[in-house]
């Protein structure tokens, strides 16, 4: 069956539904990447984490989970092994997304390898230097979305069509991605293919601890929080006693709660423990899904949505 999407990123990914999973410290492994994959979606392996030896046994398993397209991610910030980009040339992928750092850093490289290279983008500045230096798409990441932030925060329908209208590479959309209207609003703005995070922290396949699956279905829009604004970088995460506890606090660094506790959060769902990195769009997950079904739906749901649109607007 011809895929029911046909633009740049699909033909730049190789995939037959321009959705991208989030490349989410020791989440995005094998497990979840390889059953975005065979969802007809790109499926991201993390090198955050910087256990290299298991990212390396991780992407070995890909080759038994899926004969799909799937990349890797180089969060420049947390790079401690100075030969990254020679791993990632080495595991044979041929799509990569940089973030949290410079976008001069790598992509020359990579390129030269023949790796199709996006870099995440969080204002118009880092998105003409990431032009510049010379990727083939971005990654728009509104502050509404999870994770790693730049300190001052823009909001996806601002940044979006603001980065759309000065770039002509394609971009893919990040922060508040969950379903098709989503997914169509995006298009809508000038991205042409989507980014999701939380979503995926929340399906099936997930490796997360169902505490954290749970916390995610009960929160509301209002249960994030955004740390770190006096530093970099800062941090949204779900609301819980801890993360509350620094939502003010002008002098602590956020990231410290983060450094040797992660994992008794992210597997041992003692939600105290560390940060639960998520958006604020886990006020409109209500339901731990398979990828399947979130990819499949989600694709159907956006053509429906345009194709409604358009009948409804459109001068005929």
């Amino acid at each position: 069956m011809s895929p029911i999407f046909n633009n740049r990123i699909t033909e730049l990914l190789g995939v037959e539904i321009p959705i991208v999973q989030a490349p989410m410290g020791w989440i995005s492994r094998a497990q979840l990447a390889s059953a975005v994959s065979n969802a007809g979606a790109m499926g991201i392996i993390e090198t955050s984490s910087g256990e290299l030896d298991a990212i390396r046994e991780e992407i070995k398993k890909m080759a038994d989970l899926t004969d799909k397209p799937f990349g890797v991610n180089i969060a420049q910030a947390f790079v401690r092994d100075p030969g990254i980009v020679e791993f990632v040339i080495d595991q044979g992928v041929k799509f990569v997304t940089t973030s949290a750092g410079n976008p001069m850093q790598y992509t020359a490289l990579l390129k030269e390898a023949g790796l199709t290279v996006f870099h995440v983008v969080p204002t118009l500045y880092g998105a003409l230097k990431a032009v510049d230096a010379g990727v083939d798409g971005l990654v728009v990441e509104g502050a509404e979305g999870g994770g790693f932030k730049n300190p001052r925060d823009v909001a996806l329908m601002v940044l979006l069509p603001l980065i759309c209208s000065k770039v002509d590479i394609p971009v893919i959309a990040a922060g508040g991605m969950v379903d098709g209207s989503s997914m169509a609003a995006s298009m809508a703005l000038g991205a042409e293919g989507i980014l999701m995070g939380s979503r995926m922290v929340s399906s099936e396949e997930s490796p997360v601890h169902d505490n954290w699956k749970q916390a995610i279905i009960d929160a509301a829009e209002t249960d994030t929080v955004f740390l770190n604004r006096h530093t970099s970088p800062s941090l949204r995460a779900l609301r819980t006693e801890r993360s509350e506890a620094l939502e003010f606090d002008m002098e602590t660094n956020a990231m410290t709660a983060l450094i040797g506790t992660t994992q008794d959060l992210y597997f041992g769902g003692d939600m105290n423990a560390s940060l639960a990195l998520a958006g604020q769009v886990v006020g409109r997950i209500d339901e731990i899904q398979p990828v399947r079904k979130i990819i499949s739906e989600c694709a159907a749901e956006c053509i429906q949505i345009l194709e409604e649109l358009s009948n409804k607007y459109s001068n005929k």
